[in-house]
Parts: C-alpha cells; structure tokens; sequence
C-alpha cells in the first residue's frame, strides 16, 4: 500500500543551506515515496532570512509547505509542531532531517525501506556496522561517542546512536508516545522520542549513514542545550 510521507526540516538561520536542502530532499522523495510527499520547513522566525527563502521556495514548489513560528524555542518544540501539522494531513510517515545537508537525503529511501521491511522507526545511525561520521576532529567524535554512551548507560537502551536526528517514523508510533509531555527543548529531544517509542514496543531499527559536518552556518550546540542533556536523562529514566 503506498504511504504519504511528510519530511519536516527545523530551520533558524539556515539560508546558506535551506535551498539545496530543499532540492535535494525533494529529488530524494520523488523517487522513495510513490504514494505522495511534502516537506514542512518549521522556521523559528530566523533573522537572517531563512523564513522568506523558504516561502519562495513554497511559491515555487507545490510539495513544499512553510510554518513560521514566532520565536525560537529550541528543536524539541519545532519539531513537535511540525508534527502535529504532518500528522492532521493524514501522513502515514514522518521523517525528520537536518536543514544544513549533515544528513545525505539519498539516505531517506533506505530509512523508508527499513519501514516497509518491518520497522516502526528507523534511525539514520552513525555508529553501527556501515556507518560513521566524516569531517569530524578527535575531541568532537569524542563528544559524540561520550554522550551517546552516557544516554545508553542511563536509560539502559541498546540503541547505538539514541542522539540521532535522521529518523523514519509510522505515524502509529508518534500517535502512542503522547508528544504532549515531551520535556525537553534540545538535542535530548531526540533521545527522548527513542526512549518513548522502545518503552511502547515498537521495534526501532538502525539503518547505518554516513554522518557529514556542515559546510555552511553553525551548529546550535551550545552549553546550555549540553546541561539540558545532563539534568534531564537521569529523569527520564525514572519516568514511565
């Protein structure tokens, strides 16, 4: 049966990277989703323009839909409006990226065929057999593994990259881990949407990437979203 698929891309100020983005993740879902696509670019009212590019990109391609939101609020937030915004239009999957290319939208057909071969969500993972990250230094890829295997000692998970961003879900599987109580704002956002998905039974599924730095802009990492990860785990595991 063929599935409508709704890629959401969280922007703030990504106007070097939104329009390749955008064309190229649109390339990829013509060919790996047949049964019907859109891509919702949820910008935090970027000051830098990333919001007007988007509209035009919007008037110029009927596939792709903009929602603007009044202030920035983090990528948890973001992403959960962009959400709820998918699933009201009826997508049957919902798949969430990167806006500054560090994911290879060549990769959603395989996060989409880890779906039809029987997963609820599949993970774009760095760290399992195939995947891996380029352009990274050694204390960056240190900070990457360090907090990946803090957030697996912590919520007991077996997951090997449970901070990945590039995910594939079912829609049955964002319907059952009442999104109305996520918590968190920043990276752990994605940690925590995993950690709700295994505690429901769903099976998760890591699909092996290859994880790129960006070329343009710069990360949102910041010490702020790092202490959010650190405070809010040890609650996570405690909450059922």
């Amino acid at each position: 049966m063929s599935k409508t698929v709704w890629l959401i891309l969280p922007t703030y100020n990504e106007a070097e990277n939104i329009e390749n983005a955008a064309a190229a993740t649109v390339a990829a879902l013509e060919t790996a989703a047949p049964g019907g696509y859109r891509v919702l670019i949820v910008d935090d009212s970027s000051p830098d323009g990333t919001g007007e590019l988007a509209d035009r990109l919007a008037s110029q391609n009927a596939s792709i839909e903009v929602l603007h939101r009044a202030q920035r609020e983090g990528l948890g937030p973001a992403y959960l409006a962009g959400f709820a915004r998918a699933l009201a239009a009826g997508a049957d999957l919902v798949l969430e990226m990167d806006a500054d290319l560090s994911h290879d939208p060549a990769d959603i057909g395989r996060l989409i065929a880890a779906i039809d071969a029987g997963a609820d969500l599949a993970l774009g993972s760095r760290y399992v057999a195939g995947g891996s990250v380029a352009q990274w230094g050694a204390l960056r890829r240190f900070v990457s593994r360090g907090g990946c295997l803090y957030a697996r000692l912590v919520l007991g998970l077996s997951i090997r990259d449970p901070t990945g961003g590039f995910k594939c879900f079912r829609r049955e599987v964002l319907e059952a881990i009442d999104l109305g109580s996520v918590r968190s704002h920043g990276y752990v956002f994605q940690v925590e949407l995993t950690l709700r998905a295994v505690r429901c039974g769903f099976r998760v599924v890591e699909v092996p990437i290859v994880f790129h730095d960006r070329r343009h802009g710069h990360s949102k990492m910041s010490a702020r979203i790092a202490l959010e990860a650190a405070w809010l785990l040890p609650q996570l595991r405690r909450q059922r």
